[in-house]
């Protein structure tokens, strides 16, 4: 089975739809599908709902779709560097579902494991634990999470072979392995892709049974989210 398509745009041909779950991969900047992410936003799908630890920056990440009145509903845990998603959410214009970190990548791995739901302590006694089942264990109360079970998953890696097994960079890896597996179809966006058998099977990341398709997206320009210096010490 042929899993590398020539562009973006080619990967996703067929998948894209009006009103869709998508599970996104990334924190920050960081280890995010940006060439696919740019493909959606060309494609013109509307009424989308993303769940990805953050929505990216102003005009980067989903930031982009957002710019665009593409997204709908976003679950996510760190939304705080985003002025346009603060926006839209204050003036009711995009339903937010804010999730503990944790929580999301468990609802994530959940969803990839074929898991409903689970019961966790994260959130007890906050807004985050409103409307949700309560349970006792052990004398401890826990709310019961739901596991998310994606339309599409779009992910970011570093290596891949031809078969689609992956190698993410340090802590690129983030969010992307559990958004890798609780989608429908897994389209993943790669640096580089090498000969089968060329990855050491132990330091393989994500087995490529979980990856439908693949595009290589490089060369990146590396963005920063906060450019911080000091001002130069005159002589």
């Amino acid at each position: 089975m042929q899993k590398l398509y020539p562009s973006a745009e080619a990967a996703l041909e067929g998948l894209l739809h009006d009103d869709m779950l998508i599970a996104s991969g990334g924190f920050g900047l960081c280890g995010i599908p940006e060439r696919l992410l740019k493909a959606i936003q060309d494609s013109g799908v509307k009424n989308l709902t993303f769940a990805s630890n953050n929505a990216g920056i102003d005009n980067e990440g989903i930031g982009m779709l957002l710019r665009t009145r593409q997204v709908k509903k976003m679950i996510s845990s760190y939304v705080g560097e985003n002025k346009e998603f603060e926006r839209q959410y204050l003036s009711g214009e995009l339903e937010v579902e804010f999730c503990p970190q944790g929580t999301l990548a468990e609802r994530m791995r959940a969803g990839g494991a074929g898991i409903p739901g689970f019961y966790t302590k994260t959130g007890v006694g906050t807004q985050v634990a409103e409307g949700k089942e309560h349970k006792e264990f052990d004398g401890e109360t826990y709310i019961l999470e739901k596991g998310i079970f994606a339309d599409l998953s779009i992910i970011k890696a570093w290596k891949a072979d031809e078969t689609g097994n992956l190698v993410f960079r340090k802590t690129a890896r983030n969010f992307n392995q559990p958004a890798a597996t609780c989608g429908k179809v897994c389209v993943a966006e790669v640096e580089e892709v090498v000969p089968a058998g060329s990855l050491d099977p132990d330091c393989i990341h994500l087995p490529g049974v979980f990856i439908n398709r693949m595009v290589v997206g490089a060369p990146y320009d590396k963005k920063i989210e906060f450019v911080t210096t000091r001002q130069r010490e005159t002589a």
